[in-house]
């Protein structure tokens, strides 16, 4: 579980201040996604954009195209094209390690009302939060919206809470109505994001792999692989890019710290039919009569 933070802390400004940047970075990167511009360029501009701007980019800019729901993003020569497609745009920023996460769907396949259902789930779920409400009656909220349109929630998908140095933690903010649930509370930090999808709802690992995290202190014996994890010390813990590395023979590397559970790899996720899947997301504080959202 996340620490809860203070209205008006340092803490709390901070994580205001990464999501004033997102929310900059975003528009300025959505604007860019058109058919015939690479995924390559749009990732590296809102990477390099928040830098400009004073944040760090909490993980790799996810860029997830039709049944892909996350953690795709381009690799270093990757010159892939948008074409007439569903592209969702996931992006996250940290100002000394409070983080704002949120993401957007740019809809070039011509399927708005998908886009629509995933964008008024999340208007009903932010309005749904106030302290004593259960994450699971967040849930139902989402998954009543995106039914009325005539589609299903991605139900093994969850928003989360957000931590210092630490985007992804508790509680878990499912995508449809559970029983049970975390009761939140003043200062909680949430990133909430429905996936609505034509499909039947559920993803799974495809192979591709280009996002990457650190996650023990395991030993190896190869000194490359040895010498990149020192590298690695420099984001602090969070999810990186292979292609933000510039060590020697680096997908070696990162293979061995990986076998030896030191590093964890995050495999593209998509829908298990292939059917076309929306996102949106907006990273909030929960306040005594409400919530803040930082990222609108």
């Amino acid at each position: 579980m996340a620490d809860s933070v203070e209205v008006g802390s340092e803490a709390y400004e901070k994580y205001v201040e990464a999501g004033e940047i997102l929310t900059e970075v975003m528009e300025e990167a959505a604007d860019r996604v058109e058919v015939g511009v690479t995924q390559l360029e749009v990732a590296e501009f809102a990477e390099e954009r928040i830098r400009e701007l004073g944040g760090e980019p909490a993980f790799p800019v996810n860029i997830s195209v039709d049944e892909e729901a996350s953690h795709a993003a381009p690799g270093a020569d990757d010159d892939t094209e948008f074409g007439e497609e569903m592209v969702c745009l996931d992006v996250g920023v940290h100002v000394d390690g409070h983080i704002a996460d949120a993401a957007t769907t740019v809809d070039l396949s011509g399927n708005p009302e998908l886009v629509e259902a995933a964008e008024e789930a999340l208007d009903a779920a932010v309005d749904a939060v106030e302290p004593g409400v259960h994450t699971g009656e967040i849930g139902a909220e989402i998954q009543d919206v995106i039914e009325a349109y005539g589609y299903n929630p991605v139900v093994n998908l969850t928003g989360h809470g957000v931590d210092v140095f630490d985007a992804h933690t508790g509680p878990n903010v499912p995508n449809r109505e559970l029983e049970s649930g975390t009761e939140l509370e003043v200062g909680d930090v949430l990133a909430i994001e429905p996936f609505a999808t034509d499909g039947t709802g559920k993803v799974s690992e495809g192979s591709a792999t280009e996002i990457y995290e650190v996650v023990g202190e395991g030993s190896v014996r190869d000194r490359r692989a040895r010498q990149l994890l020192d590298d690695l010390e420099q984001f602090d813990g969070l999810p990186f890019a292979a292609r933000w590395l510039d060590a020697p023979r680096a997908e070696m590397s990162l293979r061995r710290l990986e076998m030896a559970d030191v590093v964890r790899s995050y495999p593209v996720l998509k829908e298990r039919e292939g059917a076309l899947v929306s996102q949106d997301e907006h990273t909030l504080v929960v306040t005594e009569d409400g919530c803040e959202v930082t990222t609108n």
